[in-house]
């Protein structure tokens, strides 16, 4: 019985295939955060920052993990979290256990926005990529935690 291999596919059909999953990555996310500027008035990063928190034991998480899992800067950090503390959605709690260490945490206002965030991006999400993609939504999520697993730091 002899095995047929699939063809190995073309330079160009490779690079055309991952030009279109940043395409179709960037589409998607910029019509969910268009979504949510529209609806709340938050910017991307702002956004980022609530899920995390509103998704993080007793919403609160120490400010340099924040950065990092946000993949900003300190100084850009520190720029975002400024604007949310100025809208009343976070506030900065020093840590009991140990003074280096301050805390992000949403406020009343902030976990009353978070949530209704949260609950809005998961409706824009069945909308634009759950029903598109169908049964496929799956497997792209499987796919690219496979990705993440591979080649994360």
């Amino acid at each position: 019985m002899t095995v047929v291999k699939p063809e190995e596919p073309e330079d160009d059909e490779v690079v055309t295939w991952w030009g279109l999953v940043i395409e179709g990555y960037l589409a998607t996310q910029n019509k969910l955060m268009g979504e949510i500027a529209d609806r709340f008035g938050l910017a991307p990063a702002s956004f980022d920052i609530l899920l995390r928190l509103v998704r993080s034991p007793e919403h609160r998480m120490p400010m340099t993990r924040l950065a990092v899992e946000a993949a900003l800067s300190s100084g850009g950090f520190t720029k975002v979290a400024d604007r949310l503390v100025a809208a009343d959605l976070i506030c900065r709690v020093p840590s009991p256990d140990d003074r280096r260490v301050t805390f992000a945490a949403l406020t009343e206002h902030g976990l009353d926005v978070a949530e209704k965030a949260r609950e809005a991006c998961a409706e824009i999400l069945r909308r634009i990529v759950l029903t598109p993609l169908g049964d496929d939504a799956h497997a792209l999520a499987e796919a690219m935690r496979t990705l993440r697993t591979v080649n994360g730091a």
